[in-house]
């Protein structure tokens, strides 16, 4: 074993504006996270990711960077950070802040230089096409109301590029001087005793700078024209060697490329690049007519074998990208809510790989249930909207869709407990609670001893005294199981049998194992399965004689 705290930590994802509201203006802030940080030290998590709370106008909620080296007023102060770095420190947990490196905001200093004039000194911190060559060569934007990720500038005749918002214009990583702003960021931060970074959106940052043309409907799958472009490694491994060699801190990449060389390249030891990359092919297979169980397997079980025997990935099925866990990939009603987030959570827990897990979802918070497209929040969310009204799309099919997917299902504030605003703040909440807070809360969950809250600690605890869940060879079962999923975990003489129910039907596994001398290590039933006859959405850990 090649052991590695990073490899051996659980990740515990903090969205802050959404977390604990402090002073009462309905927006999370840092002095509420320090407020409840006990509570994140009693899920026996090793490392916080904490989402963006450096300076930002807030056009896609802390992802568009004013300051790299401030932080944001909603959020509090730097005196704030630095007592909450303390307070993370005191109590043995690691924090990994957001590195968002491929586009600053556009008001941003270095962007407000770059647009003043063709000549300025930061001019080539940014991709600029001057329109006097034409319009530029089609690009996709994500967020952008037309998808169009070049937008016209008046001040100097020209177009910049942002492959987000038109608030967010990408960063030229082509240019030595950007580069080397970026790493004294890194520095900055690293230098406070911070333990890590995670590089939003970085695959996409190395651009073919003379923008050729891509061919009509690259849209489709445009991260095969984006992801991992040019010379994208080349300042990865400058990047280590200017900063992150030079720290004890873990780093992992938003997005793995699109082929598993690709994944390697950023991620095994000998490249001197990143620690791990976090793939995005198993997260997106949730749908709102349901998904395959064989497709999902398929899909973790061919990326597990990638990097079986080198590099490492993490494990996730949510972040503060995506609607609830238990929304998408389990069962969101009253009758299996619970014990379907317990599976779900099993199944991230007894993976190869470090498992990044969303706040909230050891709740099993669900999704909002949002009915109106004033509900929502999210930049990306609300110019679809008005891309479709602007189309003549079906606006009722696309609100019931957002429903399913959108990201702000994801962003509600979290459910501490039964009072107004379920606890999170005393003011007006800067999105909506979810109805459901007085039933799925906290403070109801930690008096309940089989609560999905306390049996996430119990399978952190259970996934932090074996080695063999973190480490162990993992081999799938049963594979064309159109409703279970079968696999061993086994390391240094000891075998573990992990099965899980995807369905709300009683479902069995055909693993071929003998059952009659295992024992349970742990199930979300109270008396679990002892034959492989799993009820609905049970999950059950066996230890193999």
């Amino acid at each position: 074993m090649d052991r590695k705290w990073w490899k051996e930590a659980v990740v515990y994802q903090v969205y802050p504006r959404s977390f604990k509201d402090n002073d009462g203006d309905g927006v999370g802030d840092l002095k509420g996270i320090i407020s409840k940080l006990d509570y994140i030290k009693s899920l026996g998590i090793d490392v916080v990711w904490l989402n963006p709370i450096y300076s930002s106008p807030n056009d896609d909620n802390g992802y568009d960077v004013s300051d790299y080296r401030n932080i944001m007023k909603d959020f509090g102060t730097m005196e704030d950070f630095d007592a909450l770095l303390k307070g993370m420190h005191t109590r043995g947990i690691k924090l990994v802040m957001d590195l968002v490196a491929n586009h600053s905001s556009d008001e941003h200093e270095w962007f407000k230089q770059s647009r003043s004039s063709r000549n300025n000194p930061y001019r080539e911190y940014y991709h600029w096409w001057n329109a006097e060559k034409g319009k530029p060569p089609y690009r996709y934007s994500l967020f952008d109301v037309n998808h169009d990720a070049w937008r016209y500038d008046s001040l100097t005749n020209a177009y910049y590029l942002h492959y987000f918002s038109r608030k967010q214009p990408d960063l030229n990583w082509e240019n030595p001087k950007l580069r080397n702003e970026v790493y004294g960021i890194m520095k900055f931060w690293a230098d406070k005793g911070i333990d890590g970074f995670r590089l939003d959106a970085f695959q996409f940052a190395a651009k073919d700078t003379t923008f050729p043309a891509f061919p009509k409907g690259f849209e489709k799958n445009f991260t095969q024209y984006y992801g991992v472009q040019g010379n994208l490694h080349g300042y990865l491994q400058e990047m280590n060697r200017e900063v992150l060699s030079k720290y004890n801190v873990m780093s992992v990449a938003e997005g793995a490329g699109n082929t598993f060389e690709d994944g390697h390249n950023l991620v095994d030891a000998d490249r001197n690049e990143l620690n791990m990359a976090y793939a995005f092919e198993g997260v997106d297979i949730a749908k709102p007519e349901g998904y395959s169980v064989i497709h999902l397997k398929q899909v973790f079980t061919k990326w597990d074998s990638a990097f079986a025997a080198k590099g490492w990935l993490s494990i996730f099925l949510a972040n503060h990208d995506q609607a609830r866990l238990v929304s998408r990939f389990g069962n969101d009603s009253p009758e299996f809510r619970a014990v379907s987030s317990k599976m779900l959570t099993t199944f991230l827990m007894t993976m190869r790989g470090t498992p990044y897990y969303y706040n909230g979802d050891e709740l099993g918070m669900t999704n909002a249930g949002f009915s109106t497209i004033d509900d929502y929040r999210d930049v990306q969310t609300l110019n679809e909207y008005q891309r479709q009204k602007n189309i003549g799309a079906d606006l009722p099919a696309y609100l019931k869709r957002i429903a399913f997917e959108s990201r702000d299902n994801g962003r509600t504030p979290f459910q501490w407990n039964s009072t107004a605003h379920a606890g999170f703040t005393t003011g007006t909440p800067w999105i909506k609670v979810n109805p459901n807070y007085k039933s799925i809360n906290a403070a109801a969950q930690e008096k309940d001893a089989n609560s999905t809250l306390n049996y996430f600690r119990r399978i952190v605890k259970l996934r932090k005294d074996n080695l063999i869940l973190v480490y162990g060879k993992y081999t799938l079962l049963d594979a064309q199981n159109p409703d279970t999923y079968a696999y061993t975990r086994e390391l240094n003489g000891r075998k573990l049998l992990v099965l899980l129910n995807f369905t709300g039907k009683a479902a069995s596994a055909q693993t071929g194992l003998d059952l009659s001398n295992a024992t349970v290590l742990i199930g979300n039933y109270q008396k679990s399965s002892k034959n492989g006859a799993l009820m609905p959405y049970e999950a059950v850990v066996y230890e193999l004689k």
